[in-house]
């Protein structure tokens, strides 16, 4: 009996020992990023003719973005295979191998291992079909030519100036080397020969390494340069903690040159024109989408309709128009338009030609089915305003049913508050047939009679918009009355009746910024005030003098961007390679400027003497650099759970 006793002790204290004992927690985490052991051929080997190429590691390892980071170079028109494959990389080149070139297989920082993710760190094989490796190297940033963005996954390419080279060389023969630039637009270039080279990008849409589509953004550069070396030394910090360091660390490396290339990417305008969509949403409206700009509309000749009832509402550059249909009675007796329309098309040589097509269009939503519902909608009306009735005790006005008119909605651009520079916009839902000014009432307000004032209801260049102008003055109140029906739009809808109230504000509420460009005296500078969105909110031309006075602006962060206008139309224009012609420069202030109420900024700006690369502000920089890959510390994650538990 005693030893059953003492049986059941040990046993109910070995459970409690056991019930008191922690979850393993999987032990030690790898955190050793994987290392190359191995290559086939050798890395920087000579002589080389084989095209299956193999690099073993220390453990399994797996490609990140593959297709998005590595790259070969010299470029391989039959794209290389390169895979994973348990400890090891593959490659595989399908392309006939240049004779004494260097190759460089350019991963990135896609090699990780396996189980944990731990970056392998930037890493590059290369080999050479000659007796020797060439090991210059080339870099620098891609930035959007129109608001210095950098520029991500665009190709970055040399030409060496031999022989071969010729001014449309971008067009006929792919790049000697080639590299993709990261999140910031930044790119480098490995395993160059010694030598004088121009750099290009080309945003390449069809893998040919050409400029080949209209459609495709380029870069390139007129001045050349010489690559270079010398041994130079990087200084790392050795951090004890967080705020104290504990040594510097002197590297010496080898400095490759120029490192500070800057290609401003662009699209060339004349972009190929086609139709790219038509769309009928209802039978009041046609709507026609092309691929690009065009100078002049498109021709319409109706078959079934007569095609003088079209009105065009085109946007700025004519590449997307709506046509209003304003014969009623064609839309409400037929469903199907028939027409041709004549336009201009970019043919196969890259010519634009005139072309015409013809089109049956039947609109999405029918009249007959707009009728249906409409009056549905005026009957279910009707039986509520008889509730209404017969529910109320004392009679109720008399009210229209809305359903049974079409009016024109007139929005209102500012409300309330307007700055004393400022008018008002008035934006129709469709393009306006007639105005009658005669029913229109402007006044001011002084002491507390309206008084009428003069003013001017005149078009803008969209067929929807009109605009008030008056002699705002500061701190007056003002109202402005549209009588019903003072505006019809082409569809036949008149306005109903319209009141707004304006207040100007004080210009104690603003502040002013003036601004000195330092540029040569035959430059005609734009300077423009961006919004923290990189909008423009406000554009002047600099005087002679370089310039630019901006009034009555709100307290607020502004940025600012100005642009060599060299042929003086008052826009940024783009670039042509066939021309030779570079898109016109855009210049950032790299700091924000802050305005305040009743404040005065003066501000000096020599756009040539800050360096193009990092010009543009972080904060409005919405290209944002690649996340950085870091070898995942979750051992120390794992000690300090463990500390915790233990304190619990």
């Amino acid at each position: 009996m005693k030893a059953k006793h003492v049986f059941a002790g040990m046993t109910l204290l070995l459970m409690a020992a056991c019930a008191s004992i922690g979850a393993p927690d999987g032990g030690i985490f790898d955190e050793i990023p994987p290392k190359v052991i191995a290559s086939y051929p050798a890395d920087r080997s000579v002589g080389v003719n084989e095209k299956k190429m193999r690099i073993r590691f220390d453990e399994f390892i797996k490609l990140e973005n593959a297709s998005e980071k590595v790259i070969v170079s010299p470029p391989q028109i039959e794209p290389a295979n390169i895979r994973a494959d348990g400890k090891s990389v593959k490659i595989t080149l399908y392309d006939s191998l240049q004779a004494n070139t260097t190759y460089t297989i350019d991963f990135s920082d896609a090699i990780v291992d396996n189980n944990e993710g731990n970056p392998m760190g930037h890493y590059t094989y290369s080999f050479s079909t000659g007796e020797a490796i060439d090991t210059m190297e080339v870099s620098g940033v891609v930035l959007n030519a129109a608001d210095l963005e950098p520029v991500k996954s665009v190709l970055v390419g040399l030409y060496p100036l031999d022989s071969l080279f010729n001014d449309s060389i971008l067009k006929n023969k792919p790049f000697s080397r080639v590299s993709r630039t990261n999140g910031s637009g930044q790119f480098c270039i490995k395993g160059v020969k010694p030598g004088k080279y121009l750099a290009y990008a080309l945003e390449d849409k069809d893998g040919n390494f050409l400029f080949s589509q209209k459609s495709e953004r380029i870069a390139f550069m007129q001045d050349t340069f010489t690559t270079s070396c010398k041994w130079d030394v990087r200084m790392d910090t050795i951090w004890r903690d967080s705020t104290h360091y504990d040594s510097i660390l002197v590297s010496p490396y080898v400095h490759y040159y120029p490192d500070d290339l800057v290609l401003e990417v662009f699209l060339e305008a004349g972009q190929d024109q086609h139709l790219l969509k038509m769309e009928r949403p209802d039978p009041d409206i046609i709507k026609f989408f092309f691929t690009a700009p065009a100078d002049s509309l498109p021709v319409i000749k109706g078959l079934n309709f007569d095609e003088k009832c079209l009105v065009a509402d085109a946007s700025s550059h004519n590449d997307t128009i709506i046509y209003w249909v304003t014969d009623t009675a064609f839309t409400h007796r037929e469903d199907t338009m028939k027409f041709e329309i004549s336009f201009l098309e970019t043919d196969t040589l890259g010519v634009l030609r005139p072309h015409t097509e013809r089109f049956e269009e039947a609109p999405r939503v029918t009249w007959s089915k707009i009728y249906r519902e409409k009056q549905k909608k005026i009957q279910e009306w009707q039986k509520q305003r008889e509730k209404q009735l017969k529910k109320s005790k004392v009679p109720l006005a008399h009210e229209d049913n809305p359903y049974e008119k079409s009016f024109l909605e007139i929005s209102v651009k500012p409300t309330g508050n307007l700055d004393p520079n400022q008018n008002v916009h008035y934006m129709a839902q469709q393009p306006i047939a007639s105005v009658d000014t005669t029913r229109m009432h402007f006044y001011q307000k002084v002491d507390s009679n309206w008084v009428p004032e003069p003013f001017l209801f005149l078009p803008d260049r969209d067929v929807k918009s009109y605009t008030l102008y008056a002699e705002w003055e500061q701190k007056k109140q003002y109202r402005f009355v549209v009588d019903s029906a003072a505006i019809v739009g082409v569809m036949g809808d008149h306005c109903k009746s319209i009141k707004n109230e304006f207040t100007v504000k004080s210009e104690d509420e603003y502040g002013t910024l003036f601004v000195h460009v330092i540029m040569p005296d035959t430059a005609r500078i734009i300077v423009q005030l961006l919004n923290k969105s990189d909008k423009c909110v406000a554009e002047q031309i600099a005087g002679k003098d370089g310039r630019a006075d901006f009034y009555y602006l709100k307290p607020a962060d502004y940025y600012m961007r100005c642009f060599v206008d060299n042929d003086r139309d008052g826009e940024w224009d783009t670039g042509e390679y066939g021309k030779g012609l570079q898109p016109e420069r855009v210049f950032y202030f790299p700091q924000p400027i802050h305005v305040k109420a009743k404040w005065d900024v003066e501000q000096d700006w020599a756009p040539l003497e800050i360096p193009r690369i990092g010009q543009k502000p972080k904060a409005i920089t919405k290209q944002k650099p690649d996340k950085k890959k870091d070898v995942k510390l979750r051992n120390k994650e794992r000690e300090l759970k463990k500390q915790q538990e233990k304190q619990k």
